[in-house]
């Protein structure tokens, strides 16, 4: 999937590249002609500013780019299935610990099974920018948010079995992106490149998101402000997680009190399955793993720690998108847009100032 991934971001710049090459490599069409006056005026234009390079070309075409340098208050909400795999287990409690050891049996199957697990989460971030040229932009990601995570164990051997486990936890944001775009005729074309790390509180390691987005639209010009315009698109946007994932937490932060509440039910399904169904070699492996945590929920040792190492990926690597920005004039736009499709939906909202930066020296 790795391979996947990496090998549409090297299409998706081939096709933009060319798009941009055929374009005259700037990130907006000409304003139509019955703004001509608006465009003489841009063709006029001594543009005396560091970025972005080839910014008096690109107005001496016509051609109406932002502003180069722009900072975006982002919110962000996402919920998405996650599947994950290769569980180990560590535990420190009144009378037992362990470090993290794999939970599976002398066949190399694990011996827990996974239901239906999400994320649901949101984040308030800044993002500041800046066009490097009229068709390439480059931006940092900075931001804060929480994170709710449900996963549920639907099997134990080969027996039906049901816990759940519930996190909510602050998380951090910090990374970087790329942004080139460009025209053909009437449409725009954008692809999206960022990577981010994302350190919840309770993990031992932040996780890496790659993600890249592929958006075409149109924008619409107000007839008698051309600086004025709504834009709207359609696109495609795919991600990439990092899989292994580590932390360590206490079994009251860990397991709501719905579980707390079947404690006696699980429990007693544990020992069933522990008494009448586990092989030897199973049950060797609980011991060292499982039975300890069963013991620590029977006794509410709601103060114990729970040690935990998994592999984890979302469940749907790419959705749609919908999307639409107002422009009010070129230092303020607001926008919004939604993912949807498959098992992950998505919404963002933002509001984006941008000015003209640092002139050049003169001459």
């Amino acid at each position: 999937m790795k391979k996947v991934y990496k090998l549409s971001i090297l299409i998706s710049l081939f096709f933009l590249l060319h798009v941009l090459q055929s374009n005259g490599q700037y990130v907006t069409t000409k304003v139509k002609s019955k703004h001509q006056a608006y465009t003489d005026s841009l063709k006029n234009v001594e543009y005396n500013y560091i970025l972005p390079i080839l910014g008096q070309g690109a107005y001496s075409k016509g051609f109406d780019i932002p502003y180069p340098v722009g900072i975006m208050g982002n919110y962000f909400w996402s919920k998405q299935d996650i599947l994950i795999d290769n569980l180990q287990l560590g535990y420190k409690g009144p009378n037992t610990s362990f470090d993290l050891r794999p939970v599976v049996d002398e066949s190399g199957e694990e011996i827990l099974g996974f239901g239906h697990n999400f994320n649901e989460s949101y984040s308030i971030n800044v993002r500041p920018d800046f066009w490097i040229f009229p068709f390439l932009n480059v931006y940092g990601i900075f931001g804060t948010g929480r994170s709710h995570t449900e996963v549920n164990i639907d099997r134990l051997g080969n027996k039906e079995f049901n816990m759940k486990s519930v996190v909510d936890q602050g998380i951090t944001t910090a990374g970087f992106g790329i942004l080139v775009a460009g025209g053909v005729g009437p449409v725009w074309i954008s692809g999206d490149f960022n990577f981010t790390w994302n350190k919840p509180e309770l993990t031992d390691n932040a996780t890496r998101v790659n993600v890249m987005g592929i958006r075409m639209g149109h924008t619409f010009v107000f007839k008698n402000r051309p600086e004025r315009n709504i834009a709207a698109w359609v696109g495609t946007m795919g991600i990439q997680m990092q899989s292994d994932t580590y932390g360590s937490l206490t079994m009251r932060e860990a397991i709501p009190d719905e579980t707390w509440d079947r404690k006696d039910q699980i429990v007693a399904d544990y020992r069933d399955w522990y008494d009448n169904e586990a092989t030897p070699a199973q049950k060797i492996i609980a011991d060292k793993t499982l039975t300890p945590i069963i013991n620590g929920l029977d006794a509410r040792n709601g103060e114990s720690i729970v040690k935990y190492g998994i592999d984890k990926q979302v469940k749907d690597r790419w959705n749609m998108l919908l999307g639409a920005q107002f422009q009010l004039n070129k230092h303020w736009m607001l926008r919004s847009e939604v993912g949807f499709l498959g098992s992950r939906t998505s919404y963002l909202l933002s509001l984006n100032y941008r000015l003209l930066g640092i002139k050049k020296k003169s001459s």
